[in-house]
Order: structure tokens, then C-alpha cells, then sequence
């Protein structure tokens, strides 16, 4: 009766409301043992006590043999566009060039859209993520990131926007590329590359640090923008308040440094503020709150190790230095974040204001998850997995019906959602 009592307590204290109890387990959701030998800076930095809502779902087929998936976004209508990442077609299976498409809300996949700039399809890079302007009712304009070609066999992330001219036919007109990282690499990884508009109307874009290690020791280096998020007008131009606007030792773009491959990012519903889950090395994935100008450590200080039985350290082999910004919450083994969503829809009343991260492939697992995590300000207090078949969850978004919508990458991805069981 105690742990009941507690568990609704909690519940309420954390909004969710008294018929919605939290039923606190006895220990972490995470049973698998560390990677590493690191202790948390703080309590409930990692693994925090699991904590099931007792909310009952289906799973819906939306769309299924997708080609490698790599993100949606809603239009008006319901209908979602999504981007296919592409591949180089290394060994037997042919080249798959990237492509755009509009998927209806029958799961008919529309013919690819026109109008794409040249795209780098290898690795992670190709076509990534899609998002509509803010203004998109009035002026059709949808943005995109990609992996952009360069010379000399190097690439970088680029962010373009363009008119969406919807029609049996769908094609881009007007493209612009209004921001390229720089400087480009020689690498087919870690391009970041989730898109999330402000409510200041301003774009963030993040940016990973390219898995090389000419592109790692760039990550806390001001004078690149490798291994950073930043923040740009909706043109491209560098807002007159970013940080390190003014300074001939900074590149004006950026709003964050110290970052290593951050493919998730969202804005929290209260406080506008963006937080990002970023892939940690072997071990160590992280959830960040980013503010403005501040340093989030790769490579000086992590939670993970080089890849390997060895374990090497990285940086100098600690995770706390001053200066550096500490995460909210992280994964020792990892589970591959690549997609987050504040839930703030009516469907789930239980889930409202929960934080899902989506994963693509736990260490030792067969498959990836979907973890919830209850936030009570900018601390972690639980952690849910959801109870669904194995698969790689490449984004997760919450629709305009308030079903939670999963995309599942590979050569037969699909599109799935969350419905209230009746």
C-alpha cells in the first residue's frame, strides 16, 4: 500500500493527475550491466526507476515497404511527407537514390518529388530530416537537410528550403541551400541533421562531428561548425543575438559546441527551450538542455569509451570538467536515440508531457524501443519502455490526430502509429 500511495503521489505532483499512478518498480528499467566504470555527476542522472503509466495501445500499419526512411512531417491535410535517406548500393543491391515523397492517410505513397538538390547517399548521409515553415500555410515552404557533395570525395550537412507544389506530380520550385557546414569531410557519418524552429521564429539545425577524428578534436573549436547546433533566420542569415556574433575567433552560426551526433531535437512545450538526445560513443548517449553559447563537452568529457573490447577513454577519460555542460539524463549501455517528441496530445491523457526518445538498436538487443521518460523540470524521475515488436526506430512524431506516429528505417521500413486501446 506504501508503494501505491508514493506511486500516486508522484503522479500527481508531477501533473499527470490522481487516476493516472505511476507504478514505481523496484529498480531501473535498465538491467543490462554498464560499459563503463563512470558514476553519474548527480542522482537519477541514468537509469532511473522504472515507471509504468499502465496505458494500453495498438499498433496501426500506416505505410509498410519504405526505402529507407528517414523522417516525417505533417501537412495540414494529415497527410505527412517523408524522406527516404538513400543508399550507395555497396555489394549486390542496386544504388537507391534519395527521395521525397507524400504518403496519404490511406498509406498510398506518392511518386517521388522533384527538384532535389544533389544528394550524398552513403553511410548515415543522404536525404534526412523534413520540416514545414512556419508559415507554410501561406507560403508552401518546406525545409530539408541533407548530406551535400563537395569536392575532393568530402561532404557536410547543408539545410535547403523550397515551394512544395502538391499535385499528382509533387516538385520543389525556388529551391535555396541556405546554410552548409563547413568545413567538409571526408566521412559518410554523423550528420546530425534534425531541424526544429524556434518560437522566436528562428531555424536550429544540428550537426554531428562527422566520426572522424579530423572532424572530433573540430567539435569545441569555435572557428568550425563541426560538432555543433546552430541557429540561423529563417533565410539562413546568423540572427544579430546568436552568442559569438561580433568575435573574430567564432563562427557566428553557432548556439551550441561540444556536440558529437545529435539526430533528435525538440522544443520543450513549456519552456521553449530545445533539448536534444545526441549518440554517445560505446556508452553514453545523451539528453541535453541547450543554452545559448554553452559547451556540451565531446570530446573532453563523456560517459562513453572508444568502440571495442578495449574500452579506451576518450578526451581526457572524465565526464565532469568545469565549463562544460553536464546531461539531464544518460544511457550506459546506449540505446541509439535518433527521434524525440514532447507529447501534448489529447489521445494519451496519461502521456501528456512525457518525453519519448526513439531508439535503433540497444547494445546486445535484437532491436531497438521507444523509451518514455517522465521530466519533472530538467531532471529525469522515470523511465518507461514501450511494450512493441523489435524494430529500428529511426523518428517518432505526434500526429495531428494525437497518435504517435513511428518510423521504422531499413530497405523495407514502415510507418506505424499509437492508438488508445478500446
Amino acid at each position: 500500500m506504501t508503494i501505491l500511495r508514493n506511486a500516486a503521489l508522484a503522479a500527481v505532483a508531477l501533473g499527470l493527475g490522481a487516476g493516472a499512478v505511476a507504478i514505481a518498480q523496484n529498480g531501473p528499467v535498465e538491467t543490462r550491466p554498464p560499459i563503463t566504470p563512470y558514476k553519474p555527476a548527480f542522482p537519477g542522472q541514468t537509469r532511473a526507476p522504472e515507471q509504468k503509466l499502465g496505458v494500453a495501445f495498438n499498433v496501426v500499419p500506416v505505410a509498410q515497404n519504405l526505402a529507407n526512411p528517414w523522417a516525417i512531417a505533417f501537412l495540414p491535410d494529415g497527410r505527412m511527407l517523408m524522406t527516404e535517406k538513400g543508399s550507395a548500393g555497396r555489394g549486390a543491391p542496386a544504388p537507391i537514390p534519395a527521395q521525397l515523397r507524400i504518403v496519404g492517410k490511406d498509406g498510398a505513397v506518392s511518386a517521388p518529388v522533384t527538384g532535389l538538390p544533389p544528394i550524398t547517399s552513403a553511410g548515415q548521409g543522404g536525404l534526412l530530416d523534413v520540416a514545414l515553415a512556419p508559415d507554410y500555410a501561406r507560403s508552401n515552404q518546406i525545409y530539408f537537410c541533407f548530406s551535400n557533395p563537395d569536392e575532393n570525395n568530402t561532404n557536410h550537412t547543408a539545410l535547403a528550403r523550397a515551394k512544395l507544389v502538391d499535385g499528382p506530380q509533387p516538385r520543389l520550385e525556388g529551391l535555396q541551400v541556405i546554410f552548409k557546414q563547413s568545413p567538409s569531410l571526408a566521412s559518410n557519418f554523423h550528420f546530425g541533421c534534425r531541424i526544429v524552429f524556434s518560437r522566436d521564429g528562428k531555424v536550429f539545425l544540428t550537426m554531428g562531428e562527422r566520426s572522424v577524428l579530423p572532424g572530433r578534436v573540430q567539435a569545441q573549436d569555435l572557428k568550425s561548425l563541426i560538432g555543433k547546433i546552430v541557429r540561423l533566420n529563417l533565410d539562413g542569415a546568423v540572427p544579430a543575438d546568436n552568442p559569438f556574433v561580433g568575435r573574430a575567433d567564432a563562427r557566428p552560426e553557432i548556439w551550441s559546441y561540444g556536440n558529437r551526433n545529435v539526430q533528435a531535437a525538440a522544443l520543450h512545450p513549456q519552456t521553449g527551450e530545445l533539448w536534444e538526445v545526441e549518440y554517445g560513443p560505446q556508452a553514453g548517449d545523451e539528453l541535453n538542455v541547450i543554452k545559448k553559447g554553452r559547451d556540451y563537452g565531446w570530446p573532453t568529457i563523456t560517459y562513453g569509451v572508444e568502440y571495442g573490447p578495449q574500452k579506451k577513454t576518450i578526451g581526457e577519460g572524465i565526464t565532469q570538467k568545469a565549463g562544460m555542460e553536464q546531461p539531464v539524463y544518460y544511457w550506459d549501455p546506449v540505446i541509439a536515440p535518433s527521434g524525440m517528441v514532447f507529447y501534448t496530445g489529447n489521445l494519451f491523457p496519461r502521456w501528456r508531457g512525457s518525453l519519448f526518445v526513439s531508439g535503433l538498436q540497444p547494445q546486445g538487443l535484437p532491436g531497438g524501443y521507444v523509451a518514455r521518460l517522465t521530466v519533472e523540470g530538467e531532471k529525469v524521475v522515470g523511465e518507461e519502455r514501450l511494450d512493441l515488436p523489435p524494430g529500428r526506430f529511426r523518428d517518432i512524431r505526434q500526429g495531428p490526430d494525437g497518435a504517435i506516429y513511428l518510423l521504422q528505417s531499413g530497405p523495407a521500413g514502415s510507418i506505424t502509429k499509437l492508438v488508445p486501446k478500446p
